[in-house]
């Protein structure tokens, strides 16, 4: 009988980015340099998605933000440095 993780290792998402990473992208057109928070799977009908912690605020309709949720296809390249 199989164990629980080596049934998730197997059906699990495997992520493409780690915490910390430093990413380069664009959210909603207007460009942005954060730190990668989570890269999760909430469900299959979304997809996959990343949390970044911004490095400058972003000003959106609402207000002020320092953290956006972003698709893999927003992210444009991994910072290695500056």
């Amino acid at each position: 009988m199989a164990s629980l993780t080596d049934y998730f290792n197997k059906i699990g998402y495997k992520h493409t980015y780690d915490i910390g990473d430093r990413v380069f992208g664009k959210y909603k057109k207007i460009p942005f340099i954060g730190t990668v928070g989570n890269d999760r799977l909430i469900n299959n009908t979304d997809g996959p998605e990343i949390t970044i912690h911004l490095d400058l605020p972003m000003r959106l309709t609402s207000g002020l933000t320092s953290f956006i949720i972003v698709k893999h296809k927003d992210i444009k390249q991994l910072l290695k440095e500056f």
